[in-house]
Parts: C-alpha cells; structure tokens; sequence
C-alpha cells in the first residue's frame, strides 16, 4: 500500500504527525512511505503576503505553536525559548532542500531522519533551520553522508524534486499538511490521533485486500516438510 506523506519542516503540526507516523511504519512494515514536501512559506515573499511582513510572522505561528503542543503526544515544543530568539521565523525552502537531497542521495530513511532532526532544531532548540550552518549540523547528526549530500544539496535536480512535490500538492488538491495520501485516492487531514490513523489505515487496507504486517500467501500451500512437537513431518 502507497502512503505519501506530505509535509513541511516548519509546519508545527507536521511535528508530532510525523513522530505518529513512525510509530505507525513501525506497527505496518508493508507500507511503502514516501515523503513529499509541502511549502508554507517556500521564501519570504510569501510571507509578506500572508502576514504583510516577514517580522510579523513569529508572533502569529507562536500561537499555532500553543495548538500543536497540546496535539503533541510529548508536548516537546520550546515556546517560551523561541519567543527569546531574535531571528526571523524561517522560510520552508532550504529545509525542504535538504531533506530532498538526503533522500535522493540515501532514500526515504534518510529523508525522514534529516527532516526530523530539522524538526526538532525548530521546534525544541529553536534553531534557525533556514541557515546554512543550523541544516548542516542536522544532516551530520542524521547520520547521512554530509559530502555526498552537500553536493547533491546544491544540484539544481533537487530544488525541481522539491517542486515536483508541491505540484502534486496542487494536483491532489491538498489544502494544508500535514497531509497523507494512500493509493493515491484516500486523504488523512491534519495530525489526526494515533488511533484515528490506524484505524484509517486498517480500514483502507481491508478495503483494498492488503495485509498490513507479515507475508502475504500468494497460493495455496504445496508440499512442505515442517516441525510438530520436535518431530519432523514431511506431506
């Protein structure tokens, strides 16, 4: 079963979506999770539309903060620390960047890791995670090649798989993240509860004849010989 999941690293809700959404990888090994950015502020042009300036952002997203802390299942966002911090809110583009380039370079794993230690640079540590130095000190520590993902970071193709992504978003019709798509036709809205995504996915994958953990059977059983009660028994 194909799940897309689409979100942004300065996105607060996409924080704890993203630490269920491994719990559920974890709990259904059969799902192929492929991650697909999401743009909120891709620079500071959009910004300043949304917010009439880039400096009157941080007051307004501290307030979504509070709403995503609560929804957080560890409450692990450092709003008091931020408030402190006198650098502008960070855009989305250089973070999405990097979390491509870690993917393109190493996979799906390494994409996630890259973009959770972002994440967490934001969220926790309140980091400026559109400066250069603050991205690369979250790839080091995602344990990705830091030479091999510099070089792939700076490659023109990797900002175009970033845009490639937000063109899905406008041709699914995904109006905010996160967002997570299955089989290209079903929608998970927003950082809903752990059970409410099982249950989703359950449902989904009862509907689609899919099993969700274990091998599937592909035909009926053939001749074996096989282990019963330390006796060996062949048909």
């Amino acid at each position: 079963m194909q799940v897309e999941f689409f979100h942004d690293v300065i996105c607060s809700f996409c924080f704890p979506m993203s630490y269920r959404m491994r719990k559920i990888a974890n709990k259904y090994p059969n799902l192929t999770i492929t991650h697909r950015s999401f743009a909120l502020g891709w620079e500071k042009e959009q910004f300043i539309q949304m917010f009439g300036s880039h400096e009157a952002v941080k007051g307004e997203v501290l307030g979504h903060w509070e709403h995503a802390n609560q929804n957080d299942d560890e409450h692990r966002f450092n709003i008091e620390g931020m408030k402190e911090k006198d650098f502008l809110f960070p855009t989305s583009k250089e973070g999405l960047k990097a979390a491509k380039a870690a993917g393109l370079i190493a996979g799906q794993s390494a994409y996630w890791n890259v973009f959770d230690a972002l994440q967490e640079a934001l969220f926790v540590h309140n980091q400026d995670i559109s400066d250069k130095l603050v991205i690369e000190a979250a790839v080091k520590k995602s344990g990705v090649s830091f030479e091999q993902w510099k070089e792939q970071y700076e490659k023109e193709e990797t900002e175009q798989a970033v845009i490639e992504d937000l063109q899905c978003v406008q041709a699914y019709g995904i109006q905010g993240a996160p967002a997570v798509v299955i089989n290209q036709k079903y929608l998970i809205s927003g950082a809903q509860p752990q059970e409410v995504i099982e249950q989703t996915i359950e449902k989904i994958a009862a509907e689609e004849g899919f099993q969700l953990s274990g091998l599937q059977m592909m035909s009926s059983d053939g001749d074996a010989c096989r282990v019963v009660d330390d006796k060996w028994i062949c048909d």
